[in-house]
């Protein structure tokens, strides 16, 4: 026996068994839904509808139809186009019974699992929703994944194994090649006296050319007999 049902605004001829893919319905899969829309039934032919028919179906998966591209151009405006692509939200069915009649009459077991559009999104939220933590639970893991605030190392003094001081620091700008904006880098690298300068060795020189980019400006200029000599002059 055949049976043509309505549904999302399309007919359908359907028989027990058939594989039927329908406009999306609140429904997820495994609920069984029931079509009361029904036009005809075998040889019996509704006015509109058949009265007390309905057709039974499992619903099997929630799916997408084939992707549909949509090519929009203005005339005489070349720069007016648009693309668009859509997958229609369809809903796979199996049918599994055709009721001529009795769908409505008291006795007859109701469709199970028929849902309302919300119902249908709360179920699927509480498939996928992770269980909700308590406050507790939060602090506890802001406070195990939080790094330790790590101690401020004083900067060391190059030449020397002393931290650098702020106050009594020596006016750099005196040594012949090093301005405002060179006095500061050699401050934030913990060179502020001339006495540091003095002391360093030839390895030292390197070095600090290396760090601070100098290109050779500490042999060029001469700053460790610069800073010898004003060291001296301040005894």
């Amino acid at each position: 026996m055949f049976a043509v049902l309505k549904t999302g605004g399309k007919q359908y001829r359907v028989k027990a068994g058939d594989m039927l893919r329908v406009e999306k319905l609140a429904a997820v899969a495994g609920d069984v839904v029931q079509f009361n829309e029904v036009l005809m039934v075998g040889a019996n032919v509704g006015a509109p509808l058949v009265d007390g028919a309905a057709v039974q179906a499992e619903v099997v998966d929630q799916i997408k139809g084939e992707k549909v591209i949509n090519f929009v151009r203005r005339r005489r405006k070349s720069s007016s186009k648009r693309t668009m692509g859509h997958r229609q939200q369809l809903t796979l069915v199996r049918v599994t019974n055709i009721l001529e009649t009795g769908a409505g009459l008291t006795g007859v077991k109701p469709a199970v699992g028929a849902r309302s559009a919300a119902e249908v999104a709360d179920v699927a939220a509480k498939r996928t929703r992770p269980a909700k933590k308590t406050k507790d639970q939060k602090v506890e893991k802001e406070a195990a994944t939080k790094p330790e605030p790590k101690a401020k190392a004083e900067p060391k003094a190059k030449g020397t194994d002393a931290p650098a001081k702020a106050a009594g620091n020596d006016d750099l700008k005196k040594l012949v090649g090093v301005g405002p904006a060179l006095e500061k880098k050699l401050n934030e690298a913990g060179i502020t006296t001339y006495a540091q300068i003095a002391a360093w060795n030839a390895d030292e020189v390197a070095e600090i050319n290396e760090e601070l980019a100098l290109k050779g400006r500490i042999e060029r200029d001469g700053w460790v007999d610069q800073a010898k000599a004003l060291t001296s002059g301040k005894e």
